[in-house]
């Protein structure tokens, strides 16, 4: 794991020359903290490119895998992650006549492009983000892994030069202005989202963009400006297909995921995982005991005393996996001193302070010497395992059974499920259609109807911004969940946290096999008597305690902000907050005057949170 960045000049300028490598050293020295490791800047003999690289050594720690990498006189690559199935494409590499001189996966993907051409990507298994300079064709190439796991970002100048970096700090450390668009502002006022979902190029600020998921662009001199060329080289197929048994989907699923664990162990440092109370990370955690064969590390935030606290069924995962449990404690006094370096390193607001307990929880990692870390994050996504998740799939059942329906209704009431069932839903399930515009007219209100937005601040938004997926199927809104809505700015959070600390966090679930396999699947075998994501349920029944594994009610990783956000001192802050978001013109000032609102950070109304941050980035 890495940080990249770079300089492209089509028309090279040799006076300033020396001006690009400073900008160069300036950008890769504001990505230290991804790449601790090692650094290294190049550029090409015609000056026309620049490089720089921060590293984080995981897989050959030798000088001989630094970067940039060159590949003879014709191909140079700097590189952000890690290719999982790096050594089955080495194999094939060396049998097409390919020769290594390190053990790096870099270098794979140096002769994988030299082989294959951009059509590489295809066979990547991986979290990555890398560019390559074609000295032969003046072109550069960069590409993003199929979720977006690794970030990266683009500028272009006003004089013909493009910048990119892992991170928008190094443009701005570069001198590129740090301009928020306001109708970002007014969006995540609104939402608590910073991205909304169809305008996956756009970033939180003006004129900085980011390479979209499952995308590589080529980047040339054209006639009268530089060329930029996307491409998007994968994607979900929704269509169900499976015809096999219930037994033989669970246990290819599980096979699936066991193998996607063994390859993310593939490093040359430690390796732990993120540890809740739940059976996302707790069927990582098994398959790692079993893989291992000897303790590891795992890392947990526990709030004593907090309802949500998971501390009970984190300590059932330790006893019976005999993981090594490290714990973190975040507390409001912790939040009040570390919100400003957190949101440094995020540099885009966080919807809630789950956030913040994640940025401690890889803190923990970095004190304890564990470089990697396998997590869960993805399953929900894949499998339908929100809360909201649980009226869709009856709605799709409703429209092929009802009496089926009915009965699905009683399981998840048994189960505790609390959410609204009536005939609203019976008109969503006849009409998808009818019900995506009220979702969109519905969004449009929250928009509108937001407390004390300044009346300048944009608010009559395109479709792109109020976008709502049709769904006619379960897979349907897990499709929109793992490429639209929630996962992009939840992978956005694990990698700014992680790499904060210089850690590496890797995420089995987002195997591209094991993600298009789930999605062959019918809503059944991922919903099902009352639970939600059913298949992993069933995999990991008798590998894991019940009560773990058949647990209702766990919301995501939920610390206790609202109790938090009563403390004197972040009270204090957001009065601050208040006063810095009126001088900036995006409130008006009747919030000055306004009561505190303590809520959850899964409330619609966490407002008091959404000023506490925009107004400390």
């Amino acid at each position: 794991m890495c940080g990249i960045a770079g300089i492209f000049c089509p028309d090279p300028e040799p006076d300033r020359a020396h001006e690009h490598r400073r900008s160069t050293g300036l950008m890769t020295d504001a990505l230290r903290h991804r790449g601790p490791d090692g650094q290294g800047t190049w550029n090409n003999p015609g000056e026309s490119l620049f490089f720089g690289h921060r590293r984080l050594a995981v897989i050959d720690l030798s000088p001989a895998a630094a970067q940039p990498m060159h590949l003879g006189n014709r191909y140079t690559i700097v590189y952000n992650g890690e290719i999982y199935n790096y050594m089955e494409l080495k194999a094939q590499l060396q049998q097409e006549g390919a020769s290594f001189s390190t053990g790096s996966d870099t270098e794979v993907i140096l002769q994988g492009f030299h082989y294959w051409g951009a059509s590489l990507v295809h066979q990547l298994d991986g979290m990555f983000a890398f560019a390559i300079w074609d000295e032969q064709e003046k072109t550069l190439f960069l590409a993003r892994d199929r979720f977006g796991e690794k970030p990266l970002f683009y500028h272009f100048d006003g004089e013909g030069r493009f910048h990119f970096a892992s991170e928008m700090k190094a443009f701005w450390a570069a001198g590129v202005s740090r301009l928020p668009d306001p109708a970002a502002v007014t969006f995540f006022l609104a939402t608590g989202k910073s991205n909304p979902a169809l305008s996956a190029e756009n970033t939180f600020y003006q004129q900085l963009y980011q390479v979209p998921p499952a995308s590589y662009c080529s980047v040339r001199k054209g006639n009268d400006a530089l060329l930029l060329e996307r491409t998007i080289y994968w994607d979900i197929d929704k269509q169900v297909t499976w015809k096999g048994t219930d037994a033989d989907a669970v246990q290819q699923f599980s096979q699936l995921l066991e193998d996607s664990v063994y390859k993310r162990l593939r490093a040359d440092v430690p390796c732990g995982s993120s540890l809740s109370g739940g059976v996302d990370s707790g069927s990582i955690a098994f398959f790692m005991s079993q893989l291992m064969q000897q303790p590891y590390s795992g890392f947990s935030a526990v709030f004593p005393g907090y309802e949500k606290d998971e501390s009970v069924s984190i300590a059932a995962l330790r006893e019976q996996l005999a993981i090594n449990s490290v714990l973190v404690h975040p507390d409001a006094n912790e939040l009040n001193d570390q919100l400003d370096g957190m949101l440094y390193h995020q540099e885009e607001p966080v919807g809630s302070a789950s956030v913040f307990a994640q940025y401690l929880v890889y803190a923990a990692a970095r004190k304890t010497g564990v470089t990697v870390l396998l997590d869960g994050q993805g399953a929900d996504e894949l499998l339908g395992g929100y809360e909201s998740t649980t009226h869709w799939y009856l709605q799709e059942l409703w429209r092929k059974d009802k009496t089926a329906a009915r009965e699905a209704v009683k399981r998840f009431r048994n189960n505790g499920w609390r959410g609204p069932w009536g005939w609203k839903n019976y008109m969503a399930a006849w009409f998808p259609a009818a019900a995506q515009n009220a979702l969109i007219r519905k969004e449009k209100h929250t928009i509108t109807a937001t407390p004390f937005l300044h009346p300048d601040l944009e608010t009559d938004f395109p479709y792109e911004v109020l976008y709502k997926p049709l769904v006619t199927g379960l897979n349907d809104l897990l499709y929109d969940e793992l490429t639209r809505s929630r996962l992009p700015e939840l992978l956005r959070y694990a990698d700014r946290n992680s790499m904060a600390f210089g850690r590496e966090i890797r995420l089995p679930f987002l195997q591209p096999d094991l993600v298009s396999f789930t999605f062959s699947l019918p809503a059944s075998l991922k919903v099902r008597d009352g639970y939600r994501k059913w298949i992993l349920r069933q995999a990991m029944h008798q590998k894991l305690p019940d009560k773990i594994v058949w647990q209702v009610g766990k919301i995501g990783f939920e610390p206790p902000q609202a109790s938090w956000m009563q403390h004197s001192l972040i009270r204090d802050r957001i009065r601050e907050s208040r006063k810095k978001l009126v001088e900036k013109g995006w409130l008006t000032s009747k919030v000055l005057d306004a009561p505190f609102q303590p809520a959850t950070a899964f409330d619609a109304n966490n407002y008091d949170w959404r000023h506490l941050v925009l107004a400390s980035l």
